[in-house]
Order: C-alpha cells, then sequence, then structure tokens
C-alpha cells in the first residue's frame, strides 16, 4: 500500500497512468478520499455525476490522488493548530515524495479550496488548477457546520483523547473565514495560476461562489454545463484540453 509520512500523518495515495503530473484531491468535505471519485459521498450507493480522473484522465497525464489526513486510508493526529496549510503540508510532501517539482492539480468540493491554497502558497509549483463544485460561504453556514459535527462524531470514536476544545479550535481555524475558507478574495485575485472554473449548483457549492472565483482570478475560465451524464463526454474533453493548453 503506497504511503507517505509527513511528520505525525499517514497519507495513501495512488497512482494511474503517464504524462505530466495531475495531483487530485477528491470530494466529499473531511472525509475526501479517492474513493468519492468514484461514488457520492452523499449517496454512496449511487454513482457520482462527474468524470473520475483517475479513469479518463489518466489516459493522457500521470494522475496521482490521495485520501486527506484522517479520511479513507489516511491518518493523522487531531490538533488545534491544524488549518488548511496543515493540509497543503501534506499535499506539497507528496510531490516532494514523488520527485515531482511541479504538476497540475484538479478538486472537486473541498479539493476545490485545496486547489486555491496550492495556488497561492506555491504557485510556482502549479501549472493550472481545475476547480470542480467549489465550496464557499454564502448564506450555508449551517450545512458546513453539520458536516463538521458528522465528522467530528466520527474521529472521537477513533481518537477519544481529542478535546471538545481542540475540534472547536480546529474548526475555527477552517471555517472561521468567507468566501472558499482556505484563500482570501484578494488571494484568488492575485492568483496567476490558470484556473478552469466548474461552478456547482447546490447548498455546499453555490453557483455564486464559483462564479465569483472566476471572476475576479486574473487568469479564469468558466464552464457551467458539466454535471451529469449528458454533459460528461463534453466535460472530458473540455477539462483535457485546458490541461493540456497549459502543459509545458
Amino acid at each position: 500500500m503506497p504511503t507517505l509520512r509527513n511528520g505525525d500523518a499517514e497519507i495513501y495515495y495512488e497512482e494511474y497512468g503517464a504524462g505530466y503530473p495531475l495531483l487530485v484531491f477528491a470530494p466529499g468535505g473531511l472525509r475526501s478520499q479517492i474513493d468519492f471519485w468514484r461514488r457520492s459521498p452523499s449517496q454512496p450507493d449511487q454513482p457520482a455525476v462527474w468524470m473520475d480522473p483517475t479513469n479518463v484522465l489518466a489516459q493522457r497525464f500521470r494522475v496521482i490522488a490521495m485520501d486527506q489526513r484522517n479520511a479513507g486510508k489516511s491518518s493523522a493526529p487531531v490538533r488545534a493548530t491544524d488549518d488548511w496549510g496543515t493540509y497543503a503540508s501534506d499535499q506539497i510532501a507528496l510531490l516532494d515524495h514523488l520527485g515531482i517539482e511541479r504538476a497540475h492539480v484538479m478538486g472537486g468540493c473541498i479539493g476545490s479550496s485545496f486547489c486555491l491554497r496550492l495556488c497561492r502558497d506555491v504557485p510556482q509549483r502549479i501549472g493550472a488548477a481545475v476547480l470542480q463544485n467549489p465550496i464557499g460561504l454564502a448564506g450555508n453556514a449551517h450545512i458546513f457546520e453539520a458536516s463538521f459535527i458528522g465528522w467530528r462524531d466520527a474521529m472521537r470514536a477513533i481518537q477519544p483523547a481529542v478535546s471538545d476544545e481542540t475540534f472547536e479550535r480546529f474548526d475555527r481555524n477552517l471555517h472561521g473565514t468567507d468566501f472558499v475558507f482556505s484563500v482570501s478574495r484578494e488571494d484568488v485575485v492575485q492568483c496567476t495560476v490558470p484556473l478552469l472554473v466548474m461552478p456547482g449548483d447546490d447548498g455546499p457549492h453555490p453557483t455564486a461562489i464559483g462564479e465569483e472565483i472566476a471572476r475576479i482570478a486574473p487568469n479564469a475560465e468558466l464552464l457551467m454545463n458539466w454535471k451529469g451524464p449528458a454533459y460528461l463526454d463534453g466535460t472530458i474533453e473540455v477539462v483535457t484540453d485546458f490541461l493540456l493548453r497549459n502543459t509545458p
């Protein structure tokens, strides 16, 4: 089982295909794991309504997928100091572990916020980013509160020694700001990485958030109709073309 040790975290990852590297972050909130590219996190018995990059994009790229810490087969202690930078450190460590200096990134749901954080922190290492179904705050704070509570309660069974205060501080570190949580609007305005934005259309993934990212980012393209079987082939074509155009 391929794993990476990053400090006290153990990160599980998988690789598919060959070519220019593409690091992908699955949907599922804090449960973000490779399997959620293939099935819906909210309806596990249903197939996903989005493309599986580990399949369709592996025909042109070296696709690297990972389970985020404390999701799927990855694990780490939950600490009060953990934040978006903690997740970014795992992702950068994986690139380092694989000897990859520069890569494209693609994220679904929370994965879009992971992508934007990397674009802010290490823009020199990101060729282009695909943001599918980006999350964001738009009158929907209760959704993220409920999602965190569900994740917290599951984690308590695994790490019973973690205090309520630690969970509360971790939650504030992740969700204590607005917009897409991981970066500010000013960060997106200053982002020079090419972005392909595919807005969502439901509670955790407001259309307005995706549209705003595309509007304020200086080097962004917008794809509105992408979700569901009717758009799947066209979406794969658009995403593939975007990544190839931005491949050295």
